[in-house]
């Protein structure tokens, strides 16, 4: 079998799971994104080399705490503002000039800030509901039409950045992390991002054009940051892939970098748009 054909099952395989248990049921979501964070705690213990035990109980006492049990608005909204402080020091790591030893009181702030507790977060957006004060998955007011949305536009806005790239793109976005990215790739992949958004709230969502546009926006300029701050995540490691459980695609972390570093974004715009309306 050949590498084309093996990236496209294994793609495949990974996209039907990820619709198929988000659609399915609350449980299957949570269940699918736990088991997710659990193998990506794995591969980025592996590149910043942390023994995997304690971070591995972090991030399943943290997941099981924030999402099998009530809480309450207020501390979700603490969770967001301390990822939101370790995005804003991913992206120092990432525009350092030189590569530098990161000490291990800098792994685990990683771990928990840019890992753990972003995805928790991802896993709370289809139970957001402004009029309640508790937030758990008991409550009926699941949405996973709003986690298909936000994945399908991750996908475009990845899809065709790279073909637009590969199609007219001259200028490098930033050749030392990344060298196949392109200024026209990007610009291209938030530009079908944007277009993905409007079909979707106008005949999959039925929700406002213009509110889909900016979470179109934010994950396409957010999502490529992610993207390039786990690349420079392997670069340190002086490795390709985070993992090999996927072929052609590397690991979960490698699937997961858009998610992970726009999800505390996308958390902050629904926030955003709830005291303002």
């Amino acid at each position: 079998m050949n590498t084309t054909l093996k990236r496209a099952i294994s793609g495949a395989v990974y996209v039907l799971l990820l619709v198929g248990a988000t659609l399915y049921s609350p449980y299957s979501f949570l269940l699918l994104f736990g088991i997710l964070l659990l193998f990506s705690v794995v591969e980025f213990c592996k590149l910043v080399q942390l023994k995997p035990f304690l971070p591995l109980t972090l991030a399943t006492f943290g997941f099981i705490l924030f999402n099998l049990n009530n809480t309450i608005k207020t501390n979700e909204i603490l969770l967001l503002i301390s990822t939101l402080v370790v995005s804003v020091k991913s992206l120092l790591f990432l525009f350092e000039k030189e590569t530098k030893y990161i000490n291990t009181a800098s792994k685990y702030v990683f771990l928990i800030g840019y890992l753990i507790v972003p995805i928790i977060i991802f896993t709370k957006i289809p139970f957001l509901n402004a009029d309640d004060q508790f937030i758990n998955i008991h409550t009926i007011n699941y949405n996973p039409k709003v986690i298909i949305s936000i994945l399908v536009i991750i996908w475009m806005n990845d899809t065709f950045a790279y073909l637009v790239g590969i199609s007219i793109g001259k200028n490098k976005l930033f050749e030392k992390i990344s060298p196949k990215k392109t200024i026209e790739g990007f610009v291209g992949g938030i530009f079908f991002s944007m277009i993905t958004g409007i079909i979707l709230a106008t005949y999959y969502l039925y929700q406002s054009i213009i509110q889909w546009i900016i979470l179109a926006l934010i994950i396409g300029v957010f999502g490529t940051l992610g993207d390039l701050i786990e690349s420079k995540f392997k670069r340190n490691a002086g490795v390709k892939d985070s993992g090999t459980i996927m072929p052609g695609h590397g690991g979960f972390l490698d699937r997961l970098d858009s998610i992970i570093f726009v999800a505390p974004f996308i958390y902050l715009f629904y926030q955003i748009l709830y005291y303002v309306s």
